[in-house]
C-alpha cells in the first residue's frame, strides 16, 4: 500500500514510517524541507509541500494520508509562540487539503492529528468520543480550531480526528522530560497530583493509526489513549517503581507557574479520557496499563 505522512520526521511520524516500511509499504514523507542525505529505504521518499504543489502526481493513488504536522505545545506561550502553534496546524491542514483537491485519485481516508485537550480539563469527569467539546484554555482553543479546519479541508473523504493523549516513548515527546527528575533523584508529584494523565504507548498509537486506516467503519473522533488513565501521582509512583528511583519531591503549582508560565497548564491540569471508539471496534492495546508500558520503555 501507499501512504503519505505529513510530519513524517516527527516523533510519531518516524515510528509510523518505520512500522509501515517494515510491513513492505511505500511511504511518502512530506515536510517543509528535505532531510540531508538519501532515503534509508527504497520504499521511502521525501517531498516538500512546495514540490507537491508544483507536481502533485507523486501523491496520486495513495491509500491514506496521515497529517501529524504541527509545532510542539512544549514551548513558552508568548504571543509569538501561541501564534506559531496555531498557524503551524492550520497551515498544514490547508496545504494537505489543497493537495487532495488537486488529485485525480484521492486517498479514501485521512487521519488528522488532534488532541484530548478538546474536552477541557476536570479532576472528576470522564470523557469519550461522545463527550461535548469545550474551549476553556489555550490548548482546547487550538484543538477546536484545528478540528474545524480539518472538517473544511477534507470534504467527501473519511476523516479520522486522532485525539491524542501523552505519547510515551524514549526518543522524544513528553516522557524523557517527565522521567528526568526521577533520574536525578528528585521525582515527585506535580501540583496536587490529582490531575489526570491520559497516556498511550508509542507502539499503540502507531498500531491505532493503521487500525483506523484499515477499518472503513471507523470515522470521526478517535481517542488515542490507553484504556486505563492514571493521575499524576499514580504516574510518578509507577515511574519510581519501574526505574527504582524515589518518588518524594513534590513540585508546588506556583513554582511550576513561575518557571514556565502559562505552559504549566499542561502539567497541572488534565482529563480522564477513554478510548471507547477504538475498543468498541475491536482494537486491542499492546499496553493497556502503565507498568508494562514503562517496563518496555526501560528495556529499550
Amino acid at each position: 500500500m501507499k501512504y503519505i505522512i505529513c510530519g513524517g520526521s516527527g516523533f510519531i511520524g518516524k515510528e509510523l514510517t518505520g512500522y509501515w516500511l517494515r510491513s513492505g509499504h511505500q511511504v511518502i514523507s512530506v515536510g517543509r524541507k528535505l532531510p540531508e542525505g538519501k532515503p534509508a529505504h527504497p520504499n521511502l521518499s521525501y517531498l516538500t509541500w512546495d514540490s507537491l504543489e508544483d507536481n502533485p502526481g507523486a501523491a496520486e493513488g495513495a491509500d491514506a494520508l496521515v497529517n501529524l504536522a504541527g509545532a510542539s505545545l512544549s514551548q513558552r506561550w508568548t504571543p509569538e509562540g501561541k501564534r506559531a502553534i496555531m498557524e503551524s496546524r492550520l497551515e498544514t491542514v490547508e496545504a494537505a487539503g489543497k493537495l487532495l483537491n488537486s488529485l485525480q485519485r484521492k486517498p479514501p481516508v485521512v487521519v488528522q492529528s488532534s488532541a484530548v485537550a478538546i474536552y477541557g480539563t476536570s479532576e472528576q469527569d470522564t470523557y469519550d468520543e461522545s463527550s461535548p467539546t469545550r474551549v476553556v484554555d489555550f490548548p482546547s482553543e487550538v484543538v477546536k480550531t484545528w478540528e474545524e479546519a480539518a472538517d473544511e479541508a477534507y470534504p467527501g473523504i473519511r476523516l479520522i480526528k486522532l485525539r491524542t493523549g501523552v505519547v510515551l516513548g524514549n526518543e522524544s515527546g513528553a516522557f524523557p522530560k517527565m522521567k528526568l527528575p526521577y533520574s536525578l533523584g528528585f521525582g515527585g508529584r506535580i501540583g496536587s497530583g490529582k490531575q489526570w494523565l491520559s497516556w498511550i504507548h508509542l507502539t499503540d498509537i502507531v498500531r491505532l493509526i493503521e487500525f483506523c486506516v484499515l477499518h472503513p467503519e471507523v470515522e470521526g473522533p478517535v481517542n488515542a489513549t490507553a484504556p486505563q488513565p492514571v493521575t499524576n501521582e499514580q504516574f510518578g509512583k509507577m515511574v519510581g517503581k519501574v526505574y527504582h528511583r524515589p518518588h518524594w519531591f513534590p513540585v508546588p503549582a506556583f513554582v511550576l507557574k513561575t518557571a514556565v508560565g502559562e505552559l504549566s497548564e499542561i502539567l497541572l491540569k488534565g482529563q480522564r479520557v477513554l478510548p471507547s471508539k477504538a475498543v468498541n471496534h475491536g482494537f486491542i492495546f499492546t499496553y493497556p496499563t502503565l507498568q508494562p508500558a514503562l517496563e518496555q520503555l526501560k528495556s529499550e
